[in-house]
């Protein structure tokens, strides 16, 4: 197995509970933000963990629980009693996974960009003020990054989201910047000014890059894939430990992320200049 670099994860943003839509059924909500709760950092929780995390009865937080277990939403560990998430989340998710055209078409590119340069790539898509990684192929050195695959990570300070906020609605980009969560890292860049210059440059240069701003240690670069029409649905991104990749090698390393990047805009029928 890889050994992994002894680095501290950031501890994950406090959760902030949200309105429920008008019209939207309250159990039906709770249901859902329950399941939301669970993170890398919070794989197992109990009744009374849940119950503060939603701020519901323990009663309301149990039987929530027991009825997303009975439909195999959630699994109870027979040792401790916690809960965690169930396979019905992961079948779903690959039928999620197997309509977007641009994570099936793109893992034979990914793949060789992984073998060619052998540090870990991924493939990322913008959720909301968050990036999601899709795929995560894992470095095959001694010491490589950790496994990404389903993370959540903040756009802001990441060189995948970077590139997705930059090439999408201007907008939505706006509003990240505005509301930039807190720094992951000493040197992770939270001014709202600063941040929309740097996208700026993202869209003149057409990749971003990421030194230990998400993560101590390491950096990162990414680009962006587009569809059909010209739209940025993705981004590619690699990333590796900040004493294997420096500055230079990362700018050695841009023709080839964002060659593979282009690659796979192709196969999903956007006419690359």
């Amino acid at each position: 197995m890889p050994t992994k670099p002894a680095t501290k994860p950031a501890a994950p943003a406090p959760r902030t509970k949200r309105e429920t839509p008008a019209g939207s059924l309250s159990s039906v909500t709770s249901a859902l933000q329950l399941m939301k709760v669970y993170s890398v950092e919070e794989t197992e929780l109990g009744i009374s963990a849940l119950a503060k995390e939603l701020g519901v009865a323990k009663s309301t937080a149990h039987r929530l629980a027991v009825t997303l277990a009975a439909e195999g939403f959630l699994e109870q560990n027979p040792d401790n009693g916690r809960y965690r998430l169930g396979l019905a989340l992961f079948e779903l998710g690959t039928l999620v996974r197997r309509r977007m055209d641009v994570s099936t078409l793109g893992l034979p590119l990914l793949g060789a960009l992984r073998d060619t340069t052998q540090e870990a790539i991924h493939l990322a898509m913008l959720a909301q003020s968050d990036i999601v990684y899709l795929y995560n192929l894992e470095s095959s050195q001694a010491v490589g990054t950790r496994s990404y695959l389903g993370m959540r990570k903040p756009a802001f300070c990441t060189s995948e989201g970077r590139v997705l906020l930059a090439f999408g609605p201007p907008e939505q980009a706006a509003a990240v910047v505005k509301e930039s969560g807190a720094a992951r890292t000493p040197n992770t860049i939270t001014d709202s000014k600063a941040l929309a210059r740097l996208l700026d440059e993202v869209r003149q240069n057409g990749y971003a890059v990421d030194d230990e701003e998400s993560e101590i240690g390491m950096r990162g670069l990414a680009a962006p894939v587009r569809d059909a029409t010209g739209r940025v649905i993705a981004a590619v991104g690699l990333s590796a430990p900040m004493q294997r990749l420096t500055k230079k090698d990362l700018r050695k390393l841009v023709p080839q992320v964002v060659g593979t990047a282009d690659g796979i805009s192709a196969r999903m029928g956007y006419r690359v200049r």
